[in-house]
């Protein structure tokens, strides 16, 4: 047997993948540099809004302070989205983690009303905004300085770039994009058209952690040895989660609706605003931001809570986080809906104490990501990297086959945009 020797297009293309890793490598840096500026900025803002100011007037940042906080906060994000040029972009509700790139004038006004709903404790994440920004940033960059490089390709490298920044790993965006470049009509191996959203990816991952960000794992017992009767547990928990994650789909289609006929950008927003602070009065702030330090808080204090309230936490945030979606506000559904995973398998393992915490958790989590991110992968590789275990592996590729047949057929977690048109954005 003889091997083939390369061809001219191979060394053409071993060429491209080469000028343009550098690009690759400065766009994960920069995209991991924006993300960690926002997160600092609504930081900032979130520790003047829930320490400094109550401190200040001596109240309590509870009870009426979270209604008044939430309040004001959907108030000044309608005002943002009625006034600002590009009125904050298109409505989180509509859209996929990964979108086309905006019109670079949206920008600012998209950031505003990111860090006004991170800060003021809005059930929401920044994946989707924050890569909404980079790509649009990185397109008018490379259209300026290297004309040469497709649109789409600095987009999806800025998105890879983020999506390896929010997880702290490139193997997050490596899972994401495998779907999207394998439908790409693209010569070379899946891996050739990997290698520069990965190299992103990296990139992106290695500047949240120089900059300081913390890892997504919490303390967690370890799994250990899996057991036959793991899978049967499993997938009922992995399945009962998406089975809520479809109740949940089936209502926010009607919480969307129902806000929406106030028709203007500002009742909408208060309005969610109002409901988000009564949902957090009666939760707690455990229930309000979008998740990722309240999933540390729920872990550490496990033991405080029983299965009533766990079934309570889980149920206002799935609540909340419809309101949110559904109220104009911009922020991504994975990390809350990670969070409500979360709550679900310490419900499960709860009432069936014999069920390892990991794997209660890990499944739960990976029913409720399957319907609202409809990507096996995404819910794959955060059911796993919650708990820390990789012992898990085995067991969820198996347990995720039945709860893929229960979500496979539902619509998307999202408003369609021809569902969308009312006064409060077709006047826009």
């Amino acid at each position: 047997m003889t091997l083939a020797p390369p061809t001219a297009d191979a060394d053409a293309a071993l060429r491209r993948l080469l000028v343009l890793s550098v690009p690759a490598l400065l766009i994960g840096a920069v995209s991991a540099l924006v993300l960690w500026v926002l997160d600092q900025v609504s930081g900032l803002l979130e520790g003047f809004l829930w320490d400094t100011l109550p401190d200040a007037l001596g109240v309590d940042a509870s009870g009426w302070w979270i209604l008044l906080v939430l309040t004001c906060t959907g108030f000044a994000v309608g005002l943002a989205l009625r006034y600002l040029p590009g009125h904050g972009g298109p409505d989180s509700a509509t859209t996929e983690l990964v979108e086309p790139p905006l019109p670079i004038g949206t920008l600012p006004g998209l950031a505003l009303v990111t860090v006004l709903g991170l800060a003021g404790g809005v059930s929401l994440g920044p994946e989707n905004p924050i890569i909404a920004i980079n790509a649009a940033i990185m397109v008018a960059v490379f259209a300026r300085l290297m004309p040469e490089v497709p649109p789409a390709l600095a987009a999806m490298l800025a998105a890879s770039g983020t999506i390896g920044a929010l997880f702290g790993t490139p193997l997050a965006a490596a899972l994401v994009f495998t779907g999207i470049v394998a439908a790409l009509k693209t010569g070379g191996s899946l891996w050739d058209r990997l290698f520069l959203p990965v190299a992103s990816a990296g990139a992106g991952a290695i500047t949240m952690h120089l900059l300081g960000a913390p890892p997504l794992s919490f303390d967690m017992p370890a799994y250990g040895a899996p057991q036959a009767m793991d899978l049967v547990t499993g997938a009922l928990f992995a399945c009962g989660a998406a089975a809520v994650g479809l109740a949940a789909l089936a209502a926010f289609p009607w919480i969307y609706r129902t806000l929406h006929a106030l028709r203007h950008p500002v009742l909408i927003a208060t309005a969610g605003g109002v409901l988000l602070g009564l949902l957090g009065m009666l939760g707690g702030p455990v229930t309000m931001f979008k998740g990722l330090v309240q999933i540390g808080d729920l872990l550490q204090n496990v033991d405080d809570y029983d299965a009533s309230q766990l079934a309570v936490i889980a149920g206002i945030k799935i609540v909340a986080l419809l309101v949110a979606a559904s109220a104009l506000f911009r922020g991504g559904r994975v990390f809350p809906a990670t969070f409500i995973g979360v709550a679900l398998g310490l419900f499960g393992h709860a009432l069936l104490p014999s069920v390892p915490i990991s794997l209660a958790v890990a499944c739960a989590v990976l029913g409720i990501l399957l319907v609202v991110t409809r990507d096996g992968w995404i819910a794959l590789f955060v059911a796993v990297a919650i708990p820390g275990d990789v012992t898990l592996i085995p067991l969820l590729c198996l347990i995720v086959l039945p709860a893929w047949l229960l979500v496979t057929r539902a619509p998307e977690f999202r408003i369609l945009p021809a569902a969308t048109m009312s006064p409060a954005t077709s006047d826009r």
